[in-house]
């Protein structure tokens, strides 16, 4: 446990390096108006944070620059100090009457945009979300394509080829009884199985809405999610090379998306701002950078999250205010998606 004055030289010293990169030194830190105590206080100091593996030399003769350590006692404190934005807000998707995937860019971009790092944010998987609009068409004679289309913007489309023509009368019905039967109920629910097994249908209606019933049952088992990712390019600028020396392992992993978004997934319980620094990094390819990540969703349940990615020598404060405005201003935005 830190004392305050520890936090505050501690802070001084992580501010210094990001600011400019290069290992800084007690002089510098003693000389801040915002301490008050003398020169070999905050010598005696910053070798107890070195002691307690807050701070490190990279040489002998050298300042001190935070470890990983140091960065997760940086920021529990600024989390702790319940961050707000100065600024005017710059993510604002609350009129947005669009499909989601093209919410889901603009709040990639914003992301970026913000922090000036690589933007990460993570769709609803099909399985948390409800049927928005099921409809039944007839392309030939003989095949009938359903199209459902989800509360969270997904569209998936089914073909079934029939032995003989169908009654095209018999088609549109099914379009009208399946969008009025299931529009509202959540994926995979046992409802929408008992509105496809409905015994007051007639035989004949009850054998077409059958044969269709694998376009909506399958639906539960879609994957995990789309990831969206933007600014990769911010990483890739010349002045950060020193801070990420292996950038070539780096985006060869991004490219994985699907280890990427397991990962996000793997914390879609967490209630606020959850951050992965350096070697805390369950990806054994991103622990040379930082993760930062905070979920989105509904009052009763995450959908998704978002997230940035950036050398561990970043600006904290700024990256986990943007973080945290875009998971607010996506769980407004999806709060208008489940309840249209």
């Amino acid at each position: 446990m830190l004392s305050e004055r520890q936090e505050l030289i501690l802070g001084l010293v992580v501010d210094a390096y990001r600011e400019t990169g290069r290992p800084v030194g007690s002089k510098a830190i003693a000389g801040d108006s915002r301490l008050q105590w003398g020169a070999s206080t905050v010598r005696a100091e910053l070798a107890a944070l070195e002691a307690g593996g807050y701070l490190t030399h990279p040489h002998t003769s050298a300042g001190r620059v935070p470890t990983d350590l140091g960065y997760r006692q940086y920021v529990e404190s600024l989390k702790s100090r319940a961050l707000t934005r100065t600024e005017p807000a710059s993510l604002d998707l609350s009129d947005l009457r669009r499909e989601v995937d093209e919410a889901m860019r603009d709040a990639t971009s914003a992301l970026a945009q913000m922090t000036d790092l690589l933007a990460l944010v993570v769709a609803p998987p099909l399985g948390t979300s409800r049927i928005h609009r099921v409809e039944a068409l007839l392309l030939q004679p003989e095949v009938v394509m359903v199209i459902v289309i989800t509360s969270a913007g997904d569209v998936t489309r089914r073909a079934f080829t029939f032995a003989s023509p169908v009654d095209p009368g018999l088609v549109e019905w099914a379009s009208s009884y399946l969008n009025e039967s299931l529009t509202g109920i959540d994926l995979g629910a046992r409802r929408v199985a008992s509105k496809l097994q409905d015994p007051s249908l007639g035989a004949t209606e009850s054998a077409f809405i059958e044969q269709l019933a694998p376009a909506l049952l399958d639906l539960e088992h879609s994957p995990e999610g789309t990831l969206y990712v933007d600014g990769a390019s911010r990483l890739l600028d010349q002045r950060r090379a020193s801070d990420l020396p292996r950038i070539d392992r780096l985006m060869n992993t991004l490219e994985e998306k699907a280890t990427v978004l397991g990962m996000m997934r793997s914390a879609i319980d967490e209630s606020s701002v959850f951050l992965w620094i350096g070697a805390e990094n369950p990806q054994p390819e991103l622990q040379d950078v930082t993760v930062i990540g905070a979920n989105y969703g509904l009052a009763h349940r995450n959908l998704g999250s978002v997230g940035v990615v950036g050398p561990t020598r970043m600006d904290y404060e700024r990256a986990i205010a943007g973080v945290s405005e875009a998971s607010r201003e996506l769980s407004r935005y999806f709060e208008f998606v489940y309840d249209a």
